[in-house]
């Protein structure tokens, strides 16, 4: 008998089954290019994708014919809470952050941006080995000007709107094993722009050189044992010249390394070093170790101007909540306002006529699809009626108007019987 095969519920992330009603706050996201755009922003697009992981669409394929609006019809349908897209104007690339379904919609300049693979190269260190995409990073919102009277009033809006892109903190939930990565969102009050900036956490052991936390850690010394978590000391006479040797030095003749020159190679100071709280991935690393924390930056980067706020979606714009260059006086806004409230009265109206057109074709075609009226049942007087004119009584008396009637109907029913034949018409006609 073949064995029976085992389904995987791939489609259900953390093997737990969707409940239905049950509220999910988790913001969903769409990150999108449109229009013709070069590889750079392409590849910045997909970046930006692993910065939003794991609640985003990771694989969305775009296609040329796809147009903006179709992610705006298709995203609600699938619980999307925003939407990123990217695309290239005449001066520079741009971006926009859409809440669905009503908006706000915010417009960015990117004034300079790097790629993943430029942050990386760079970096002698930072190396991602792709676990810390499994769970969603952590948001730090910097150099903001605090609630004030004097604060711009789309500050707190621009803060709001990036808070929103991820899932929120909770300190009583959130387990320590789960805060990889950090997400850098700071503002720069000189030039009026938004830095964003990608870490991951990396946590080492503290107070030991960094040799000691090679042996600790399992760490390769040469790029052949990359493949291999053992330290290769084929080319040591002895464990001490390994671990007591001066930085850079390949012969221990001339002594060893001291407690004064191994204070540089020490992994982190004292403002770094904390204790863990509980268990952290990594070897080593349990809860009540002292260890420092260092983030390492992974990229991608971006500087951001805002240009623009609205209210709405694309395609439905409202009022302009905030420009950069536009500036408009009290009479011009509420001029702006009223035309913009006539449009969605308008809009509204067609919408309601739109449904009751609907509904009314709905109920003819539900008439003509139930036929015809069926006839209802006789009434009892009548059934008696009929009874009465089909049966025979004979005690019943016949009146001399009956007879008289009778005799009319017989005489008519024998003329009809002596009626001579008609004669058939003569056809002429050639021979």
């Amino acid at each position: 008998m073949a064995r029976r095969r085992r389904k995987n519920r791939t489609h259900l992330k953390g093997g737990e089954e969707a409940t239905p009603g049950k509220a999910d706050n988790t913001p969903k996201s769409f990150v999108i290019k449109h229009g013709q755009v070069g590889s750079s922003v392409a590849q910045l697009v997909r970046d930006l994708r692993k910065v939003m992981e794991p609640n985003t669409a990771s694989r969305l394929r775009e296609r040329q014919r796809n147009k903006l609006k179709d992610y705006l019809t298709m995203a609600p349908a699938l619980q999307v809470t925003h939407l990123l897209a990217f695309t290239v104007t005449d001066v520079a690339p741009s971006m926009r952050i859409i809440r669905l379904s009503n908006g706000p919609t915010l417009s960015f300049r990117i004034e300079r941006y790097s790629l993943m693979k430029d942050v990386l190269n760079m970096s002698k260190r930072t190396r991602s080995i792709g676990m810390e995409y499994l769970t969603p990073p952590l948001v730090v919102l910097a150099s903001f000007p605090p609630p004030s009277p004097t604060t711009p009033p789309h500050i707190p809006l621009l803060m709001k709107s990036f808070q929103s892109l991820f899932p929120p903190l909770s300190p009583h939930t959130i387990t320590l094993s789960s805060a990889r990565r950090v997400v850098l969102v700071s503002y720069n009050p000189d030039r009026g722009t938004v830095d964003l900036r990608h870490y991951i956490i990396t946590v080492k052991a503290f107070g030991v050189s960094r040799r000691i936390r090679r042996i600790l850690e399992g760490q390769p010394t040469t790029a052949s044992a990359a493949t291999s978590s053992v330290i290769d000391l084929g080319n040591e006479k002895d464990v001490a010249d390994f671990v007591l040797r001066r930085r850079g030095e390949m012969d221990p003749g001339d002594g060893y390394e001291s407690a004064v020159s191994s204070a540089g190679s020490v992994a982190g100071d004292e403002e770094n070093a904390v204790d863990l709280a509980d268990d952290y991935v990594g070897r080593n690393n349990r809860k009540g170790q002292r260890r420092a924390v260092r983030l390492d930056e992974v990229g991608p980067r971006m500087e951001l101007r805002l240009i623009k706020i609205v209210e709405g979606v694309p395609g439905k714009e409202g009022n302009v909540i905030y420009h950069e260059f536009v500036k408009k006086t009290k009479k011009e806004a509420a001029a702006q306002k009223a035309e913009h409230d006539a449009k969605e009265k308008l809009r509204k109206e067609r919408r309601e006529e739109q449904e009751r057109n609907v509904a009314r074709k709905m109920a003819l075609s539900e008439v003509k699809r139930q036929g015809p009226a069926v006839p209802s049942e006789k009434t009892e007087s009548e059934d008696e009626i009929g009874e009465d004119d089909g049966e025979w009584d004979e005690d019943e008396e016949i009146s001399e108007g009956e007879e008289s009637e009778e005799n009319s109907e017989d005489s008519e029913g024998s003329s009809d019987d002596i009626q001579r034949p008609v004669k058939k018409a003569r056809l002429k006609g050639k021979r």
